[in-house]
C-alpha cells in the first residue's frame, strides 16, 4: 500500500449516515483498489445524486443484512473474549501477578498483524484496551 493510500484510508467511511438505519459513526477503513473507484461522498451532506431516490438493490439489502449478523457475533465474541480476560486477570492478581501480562499481549499484536497486515496491529490493540478491564 503506497502512503497517499494510506492516507486516503483514514478519511474512506465505514458507512454512510442516513442509508439503511447505518449510524452516523465513521469508522476509518483501509483503502482498497475496489473502493479507489467509488465516488466518495464524506461531508458532502447528501448521497450521491445519481442514486437518490432509486430503491436499494436486492443484493445490496441482502449483503448488508450479513453485514449486520456477522457484526452481531463479532460484537458477541469480543463480549465473550472481555468476560474470560476479566476471570483471567482476577486469577492472576489474586496469585500475587500483575494486573497485564504485556509479554502475551505482546504476542496477540503479532498474531492480529500478521493475519490482517499492518491495520491488525491496530485492531489487536483495540480489543486489548476492551478486554483489560477497569481496575
Amino acid at each position: 500500500m503506497t502512503a497517499s493510500a494510506t492516507a486516503d484510508s483514514a478519511s474512506s467511511p465505514a458507512a454512510v449516515p442516513g442509508e439503511s438505519g447505518e449510524s452516523a459513526l465513521s469508522v476509518p477503513v483501509p483503502a482498497s483498489p475496489a473502493s479507489a473507484a467509488l465516488p466518495s461522498v464524506v461531508g458532502s451532506g447528501s448521497r450521491n445524486a445519481e442514486h437518490v431516490g432509486q430503491p436499494t438493490p436486492a443484493g445490496v439489502r441482502s449483503g448488508r443484512a450479513q453485514i449486520d449478523d456477522l457484526d452481531a457475533r463479532i460484537l458477541a465474541l469480543i463480549t465473550e473474549r472481555m468476560n474470560t480476560a476479566a476471570g483471567i486477570q482476577a486469577a492472576r492478581i489474586a496469585d500475587g501477578g500483575r494486573r497485564l501480562d504485556l509479554k502475551r499481549e505482546t504476542e496477540i499484536i503479532a498474531r492480529y498483524r500478521e493475519a490482517l497486515g499492518r491495520p491488525g496491529v491496530t485492531v489487536a490493540l483495540a480489543v486489548l484496551e476492551l478486554c483489560r478491564g477497569r481496575v
